[in-house]
């Protein structure tokens, strides 16, 4: 049998890699893992900051990575809507390829500051719930860890630009 293939994002927070994680979900019939949603199901109410996101974080990657490791070797393809957006966050997404011995997707979208900010805007607007956490405050605390992907990493990289 055929292994899946895991299609994941690398993107500046507000950069769209939700949106774009469930349209290619939606395309291509794949299974959506999505890190905010495990979240919020697993840790209702305790992630206030970017310390407390990074702690609960993880300890969901453990119990995802075994689960999508299993669903791409069954030869489903599976869209992660976590991040890779530091060199050790595609560390983790490589070792998910690794055993499953699988093809990949890494989505990067890179997005000005600007577009981002206005697009967190725009989600506190739709989804109040998030507005303690989608400020520009937190964008910019996250956005000093971001680390762009670069070929030597061993990723099959496609690069959507959105700055406009």
């Amino acid at each position: 049998m055929e292994p899946g293939t895991l299609i994941f994002f690398c993107g500046k927070m507000g950069a769209g890699k939700s949106t774009l994680s469930r349209q290619i979900a939606q395309q291509r019939n794949a299974v959506l893992i999505s890190e905010d949603e495990w979240l919020a199901t697993l840790y209702p109410d305790q992630i206030h900051t970017f310390a407390d996101y990074i702690h609960h974080a993880s300890l969901l990657k453990p119990l995802i990575r075994n689960h999508v490791v299993n669903l791409l070797k069954t030869g489903v393809d599976v869209v992660m809507d976590f991040p890779a957006n530091t060199l050790k966050q595609r560390a983790w997404f490589k070792s998910i390829i690794d055993e499953a011995n699988t093809g990949h997707e890494l989505i990067y979208l890179d997005t000005s500051n600007a577009v981002c900010l206005e697009q967190i805007a725009q989600r506190r607007v739709e989804n109040p719930d998030r507005a303690r956490f989608d400020t520009e405050a937190v964008f910019e605390e996250v956005t000093r860890y971001f680390q762009e992907p670069e070929a030597g990493e061993g990723f099959d990289i496609q690069v959507v630009v959105r700055n406009a």
